[in-house]
């Protein structure tokens, strides 16, 4: 890269690393919170005006109602006996970061799909900002696509790059 370098990490640059037991704690209690299908209460984690950034198909939620009634009921529609399973967490003053996997039943509507019965690994990657004692702000990167496909349904048209790994098609390369 020429030139100047963009600023890196602007929102973890001034964290206060004293907070870090305090953010291990509330992420600890409110995954609990998530693996017992906790949904009215869930509030006891999260400001009443928290951010949840998803990824594309899961959507942005303002505040813990939207959350409630665009994200936990539709997801918990979907998937019953739903287990999150953190394969990784990292604490850092009060950030904290994890990624791992739910195990559900697909047993409601999902990306317009049927139920089908089927259990399914949804993968995910969390990242939470905590203040307080509280959820302030929530990045999520949910893998729908690798959902779906586990239901039969390619969101890539056969048009994935898998197809590179498996040899089925040569990647292309840049001109420089």
């Amino acid at each position: 890269m020429k030139g100047s370098r963009p600023e890196q990490a602007v929102l973890t640059r001034d964290t206060d690393m004293s907070k870090t037991e305090d953010t291990r704690r509330v992420i600890e209690t409110m995954v609990d919170g998530l693996n017992d299908h906790r949904i009215d209460d869930i509030g006891e984690f999260f400001t009443q005006g928290f951010r949840w950034m998803g990824n594309h198909g899961c959507g942005t939620k303002t505040g813990l109602k939207e959350f409630q009634e665009n994200w936990q009921r539709p997801f918990q529609a979907a998937f019953s006996d739903k287990t999150c399973i953190d394969e990784a967490r990292l604490y850092m003053g009060e950030w904290a970061a994890a990624f791992g996997r739910q195990e559900a039943t697909h047993t409601g509507e999902f990306l317009g799909i049927a139920p089908t019965g089927k259990r399914v690994e949804i993968r995910y990657m969390d990242f939470w900002k905590v203040v307080d004692g509280k959820i302030v702000d929530n990045w999520v990167n949910v893998d729908f696509a690798h959902v779906a496909a586990q239901l039969g349904v390619d969101l890539f048209n056969g048009q994935g790059w898998e197809a590179f790994d498996r040899g089925e098609k040569c990647p292309p390369r840049p001109e420089n």
